[in-house]
């Protein structure tokens, strides 16, 4: 089972950054975020901090 936590969590970083970039880009309306600048900024830092424990929980699992 080593591994699975960074892969979830990592996972669901890169989807939820994706998402506030593309609110905060305004592709996506109905939403508080929607047209946000900050939100632009912040979700491509998210998607970096997923790809990151992806990378981790994959080097986690190769090493059982």
């Amino acid at each position: 089972m080593k591994g699975w936590l960074p892969l979830t969590l990592g996972l669901l970083a890169v989807v939820g950054g994706a998402l506030w970039t593309v609110q905060g880009l305004g592709y996506v309306e109905g939403s508080v975020m929607t047209d946000r600048r900050i939100w632009a900024l912040i979700g491509p830092l998210v998607v970096l901090i997923g790809l990151i424990a992806l990378w981790f929980g994959l080097r986690a699992r190769r090493r059982r």
